[in-house]
């Protein structure tokens, strides 16, 4: 069974092990279609779109935040194992994303005979930074200049 489904099933029973009532939705008449919450429902509570939350429990997105995920755990009152059982389905269906280093900070020589120039003054250094495409360079970071 694939993250997606897993995560939209386990969504789906949580939802509906949920009464309006039990979380103070007022109910309007005996019949519904579900047997706990509806997504229109959960979505309110959490403080996302009914739309957003539907993909999510479907499977047809899977970049929710862990803020967003928080926010569903909290409308379906989820335990702490619970909660972090669906971070880690939701974690199955993230894209994971490639380590970035940051990118390497140098002194040039004129700023550091500055520095030697004002000796016991405070400095503070505030580099300026830009993207700027060389030829075989790829895309560095320049600094100064």
């Amino acid at each position: 069974m694939n993250a997606k489904r897993q995560l939209g099933e386990f969504l789906q029973t949580r939802r509906s092990q949920l009464k309006p009532e039990d979380v103070g939705l007022a109910t309007y008449g005996d019949r519904r279609r579900v047997s706990g919450l509806r997504r229109e429902e959960l979505a309110l509570l959490a403080g996302v779109s009914a739309s957003y939350y539907s993909r999510l429990e479907q499977g047809q997105f899977s970049n929710a935040s862990a803020q967003v995920l928080d926010a569903i755990a909290a409308a379906l009152r989820l335990d702490e194992t619970e909660r972090r059982h669906l971070h880690d389905l939701a974690g199955g269906t993230r894209r994971r994303a490639g380590v970035r280093r940051a990118p390497l900070e140098r002194v040039t020589p004129a700023v550091r005979q500055l520095m030697a120039a004002l000796g016991e003054v405070p400095v503070l250094g505030l580099i300026l930074a830009w993207r700027r495409p060389r030829p075989g360079w790829g895309n560095e970071v320049c600094i100064g200049r």
